[in-house]
């Protein structure tokens, strides 16, 4: 991930963050049920039920023979991830900043849930393996060297020759222990990163099912705008 889609990353993330705290300075009981709050439940609803195309297309050889046809499986994750996004703004805006039953709190957490796993899958995990794969190359190098260094020390026909090390044999031995401690500190954290992927899923599975029951309930007990 390059700086820059690293810094929309962070700032995508921290602005839908932001919303939360926002709970506690506005709210308004009927937005939810009015026509604007309609139009936003309806484009959150339907940008989520279109985020299980791309899952869809991953698992499916003859969804992804399909669709590899239009558009490749890179830019239909970044659809994903980005309507995921799109689709937690407008559940946020369409609550009206008010939580009036145990089954919206559990939608807005699940789908906040979703969304910040998702974005931990999709941007820091692919690069948590490229700078633990950076610190293993830097680590061979390092290692190669002190090897070089101790056979040069421990000979005494290269002494006499003027052989030198090509480092401090103690420089390179601090410089080894660093990077075997960030690499593993960089593995710990690869770890946590991907048991937020199994979080992923299971908070999705979570989502899918409140929306259903939400959007039979607003079938069932009607559309307060209409009225």
């Amino acid at each position: 991930m390059g700086a820059r889609e690293r810094l929309i990353a962070d700032v995508v993330l921290a602005s839908l963050l932001l919303l939360v705290p926002a709970f506690l300075l506005h709210s308004d009981g009927r937005f939810a049920g009015s026509l604007a709050g309609f139009a936003l439940g309806s484009w959150a609803a339907a940008l989520i039920i279109l985020l299980l195309v791309y899952p869809l297309t991953k698992y499916s050889r003859v969804l992804k023979a399909a669709v590899a046809r239009l558009m490749s499986m890179q830019t239909l994750l970044a659809f994903h991830v980005y309507a995921g996004v799109l689709a937690a703004f407008c559940a946020l805006l369409h609550t009206g900043h008010k939580f009036q039953s145990p089954l919206g709190i559990g939608l807005v957490i699940s789908l906040l849930i979703v969304v910040v796993t998702g974005f931990v899958g999709r941007y820091y995990l692919p690069q948590t393996a490229v700078e633990i794969r950076e610190q293993q190359s830097r680590l061979a190098v390092l290692r190669s060297a002190y090897e070089r260094t101790s056979t040069i020390l421990s000979s005494l026909d290269a002494t006499a020759s003027g052989g030198s090390p090509e480092l401090p044999l103690l420089q390179l031995v601090d410089g080894i222990s660093d990077l075997e401690y960030a690499i593993g500190g960089q593995e710990a954290i690869k770890k946590i990163f991907l048991q937020w992927i199994g979080l992923h899923v299971i908070a999705a599975i979570v989502m899918y099912a409140l929306l259903a029951v939400h959007i039979a309930a607003e079938v069932h007990y009607g559309l307060r705008w209409l009225a």
